[in-house]
Parts: C-alpha cells; sequence; structure tokens
C-alpha cells in the first residue's frame, strides 16, 4: 500500500457499521457553505427583487434541513432492499419528467419548462432522474450480470437513459441531458458492457452533440460566443465575460467574504449556475483550488467505497452515485472557466436549488449507507 493510499485509508476508513464518515461530514460541510455563498451572491438582488435580502438563503436553509433528514434517513436504511425501487424509481423519474409539459403543472422560465409547481414550491424533476437511472442501472446490471455482456442484455439500461436524455432535451436543457448521457456509459462500462457495444453507442453519442447544437439557434450562438465572448458582450457572451470578470478580480486571494463586485447585476444567475465564479472573486484561485479539493475528497471516499463493497449492487450503486457528482462539478466547474461552452448546470451542494440539495444530499447519505457495509 503507497503513503497516498494510507492516508485516505487514516481519513476515510471503511469497516463495517462505522462506514466512512468523511461523506457526511464532507456533504454537510460543503453544503453549509453553499448557504452562506447563495446569501453572499444572492443579497442584493433579493432585496431589490423580493425586498428580503435573506430571500434565497433562507430558501437554501430550508434545503439545507431537510437534506441532512434526507442523508440522515438514507445513510440509515439497508441499501440492499433499494434493489427491488428499480421500476418504480425508473417510472416516477420519467412520470415526472413528461408532467413538466402538461399546462398547468410544467413551469416555464427562461424560454425553458424544467420545473414542476406544487403550490408555491417548484420541483426540478431531472434532478430527481438522475439518481432514479442510476438506482435503476445499478440493480438491473447486479441481477444477471452474465447478460450484461450482450448487446440485447443491455438495451434495458440504454433505453432508460436514453428515455431520460430525450425527456430532458425536450424541456430544452443540453447540459443535463449530456451530464446522464455520460452517466449511461459509465454504467454500461461497470456494468461490464463489451468494448465495441460501447464504442457502438459512444459513436453516435459524440456525433449526435453537434446536431443537438445546430437543432436551437440559441446554442449556436451560445458556441460563437464561447468561441469569441467579444463578438457579443452585451449578447450571448455577457454571461461568460462577467464570469471571467469574476475570476480575474479575485486574484489569488480573493477580495474577502461578501465583497463581490460581480453579483451586483453584473453576472447573470450569481446565485446558481455561476456560483463558482462568485467564489472565485471573493476567495481567489486558493479558495476555488481548495474546494474542488474538498469535491475531489468526496469523490475520491466515493471511489474507495465503491471499490471496497463486496456485493455488485452496492458496488454500482455507489459508483454511479459518485460518477454522477464528478461529471456535474467537472462541467460546471469549466462552464465558469470558459473551457466549454456555457450551460445552465448548478454545482451539487453549492448552488441555489433545494431539489439539487436535497437529492444530492440523499444519494450521499446512501453512499456513506453502502461505505458502512463494506470491510476494509
Amino acid at each position: 500500500m503507497t503513503r497516498s493510499e494510507t492516508s485516505v485509508e487514516a481519513a476515510c476508513p471503511v469497516r463495517r457499521g462505522a462506514g466512512c464518515l468523511a461523506i457526511p461530514v464532507l456533504t454537510a460541510a460543503l453544503a453549509a457553505f453553499g448557504v452562506l455563498m447563495v446569501y453572499s451572491a444572492s443579497y442584493y438582488i433579493a432585496g431589490q427583487q423580493y425586498g428580503d435580502a435573506f430571500y434565497f438563503m433562507k430558501k437554501q436553509l430550508i434545503g439545507l434541513v431537510l437534506g441532512l433528514a434526507a442523508m440522515l434517513a438514507a445513510g440509515f436504511f439497508p441499501y440492499e432492499k433499494l434493489k427491488k425501487l428499480k421500476w418504480p424509481a425508473l417510472i416516477l423519474s420519467l412520470a415526472m419528467l413528461a408532467l413538466v409539459f402538461v399546462p398547468g403543472v410544467g413551469v416555464e422560465n427562461y424560454g425553458a419548462t424544467r420545473w414542476i409547481g406544487v403550490g408555491p414550491v417548484t420541483i426540478q424533476p431531472s434532478e430527481i432522474a438522475k439518481y432514479g437511472f442510476v438506482l435503476f442501472a445499478a440493480a438491473y446490471a447486479s441481477e444477471r450480470p452474465e447478460r450484461m455482456r450482450t448487446f440485447r442484455g443491455i438495451l434495458p439500461v440504454l433505453a432508460a437513459g436514453g428515455g431520460i436524455c430525450l425527456l430532458i432535451i425536450a424541456e430544452p436543457n443540453m447540459s443535463v441531458t449530456l451530464c446522464v448521457g455520460a452517466v449511461l456509459l459509465i454504467m454500461l462500462f461497470l456494468g461490464g458492457a463489451k468494448a465495441r457495444h460501447l464504442l457502438l453507442l459512444l459513436l453516435p453519442f459524440v456525433a449526435l452533440i453537434p446536431v443537438l447544437v445546430i437543432a436551437e439557434p440559441y446554442r449556436l450562438r451560445r458556441l460563437y460566443a464561447f468561441l469569441d465572448p467579444w463578438s457579443a458582450p452585451q449578447g450571448e457572451g455577457y454571461q461568460l465575460i462577467q464570469s471571467l470578470y469574476a475570476l480575474g478580480n479575485g486574484g489569488w486571494f480573493g477580495r474577502g467574504l461578501f465583497n463581490s463586485v460581480q453579483k451586483y447585476r453584473y453576472l447573470p444567475f450569481a446565485e446558481s449556475d455561476f456560483i463558482l465564479a462568485v467564489i472565485g472573486e471573493e476567495f481567489g484561485f486558493v479558495g476555488i483550488v481548495l474546494l474542488l479539493l474538498a469535491f475531489g475528497a468526496l469523490i475520491l471516499f466515493g471511489v474507495r467505497t465503491a471499490a471496497s463493497c463486496r456485493d455488485r449492487f452496492g458496488f454500482l450503486l455507489a459508483a454511479g452515485i459518485t460518477a454522477a457528482l464528478a461529471v456535474q462539478v467537472a462541467v460546471n466547474a469549466l462552464v465558469v472557466a470558459g473551457a466549454v461552452p456555457p450551460t445552465g448546470l448548478p454545482l451539487p451542494l453549492i448552488s441555489a436549488g433545494n431539489t439539487s440539495l436535497v437529492f444530492t444530499m440523499a444519494a450521499l447519505g446512501v453512499l456513506y449507507n453502502i461505505s458502512r457495509g463494506t470491510r476494509r
């Protein structure tokens, strides 16, 4: 065992019954930091629009409390029983995604219909469907592993993931679609699909991306703005330019907590999709590195949990949850830094949005649960 592996074991011992306590501790710490940053990024615009500087913070605090309760419940509910819920989880995911298109139920915002309205509460089904698919794929692939070696055998997983992707892209929400698509390929690979089958799926998946971009004029404009944001500084390039300004203003160590300038109506969605830019402005490059290291540690503990799990269902479920978290963190960070075209994707545990917060914390509770059932 190497020195780095020894340090990981010391931070996250995976003994039966004890589990990896670093998973819930890091999750709670990141979520609490998210509440603080949501307030910092939103208090000006919340005061202007709602007359309450704490408007977004209060909502995020409710999500944190619900998320802690969900994580606690998921952390001690026998995860093996989740296997029986694979079909209800998939059906519920598809049904909720379909409900956003029902008039009077779906809520439209900024030209996209991605939410379900239940009284004063809005729910984003794509954040639920992401983990519903992981549960279905893990349960299906673990029941009869040998069928994952045939193309016919992987069709149910492919159909489930493909159906979810089609409903999400119709909202439209290309960023979450690509994340679910990436998780789909990861689950097929870990489930035992043959390399030639994965290649057969990967080629059309990659080829479909430019088609999706060209199909919607606003996506094409975003691509042009990504290549040269100064070609449309008041249009599609505006958000990326303001994000880069925020990161540049932060320098190495930042301007200090609550001292961001870009959040004063310069940077759109400062409390949600681009909250990492505000963190960079207030805590600098060093702050972003520390935050990403915290996410990296959480992802590493997830990988260790999956690798240590003795049953196939637990391994696939832990790996799928970890993959979903890792893909979303990576894409959000790359978008904010201008490394990939701008997309509407929240930073897990940090960005404003209770559906994402509660279900991510619940999923990480399941991850902790799996770690409690593993041996070193």
